[in-house]
């Protein structure tokens, strides 16, 4: 795939902390209730770490209980893509930053309580966020 932002994995390992390697550029995942974004409630944007990429608003997260910030919709236009995810014997939807690829977690349709019914559950570790 040809991301906007393309570089070598040595580049990519070289930015990047271990942790947001592994989740970002291997598909990892951070241990649930752990990440500093999963209680932000401010109004503000969130980001890819990797490449800055504007991803959510934070008028579409809400408290999925599950451990990881959940988002019921990315920000406007394509700021992720979805991909067929049949690793660890399952068949899921991961969620990548479309303008460099980076994992951020995975898309479900469990959340009747919001106005898509979707839970975009994502890695904090993968994500910044910019206060208003």
């Amino acid at each position: 795939m040809n991301y906007q932002v393309s570089k070598s994995e040595e580049q990519w390992r070289e930015e990047l902390d271990p942790m947001e390697f592994h989740v970002l550029r291997e598909a990892g995942t951070e241990r649930a209730g752990t990440g500093e974004l999963l209680n932000e409630n401010r109004l503000g944007t969130f980001c890819c770490r990797g490449c800055g990429a504007e991803l959510f608003k934070s008028e579409t997260k809400f408290d999925a209980h599950c451990g990881w910030p959940s988002f019921y919709a990315p920000k406007a236009g394509d700021a992720v893509e979805l991909i067929e995810d049949r690793s660890h014997g399952m068949v899921r939807t991961e969620v990548r930053c479309s303008n460099c690829g980076g994992h951020l977690g995975h898309l479900f349709d469990d959340a009747p309580q919001t106005p898509t019914g979707d839970r975009f559950c994502i890695n904090s570790v993968s994500i910044t966020f910019t206060e208003e």
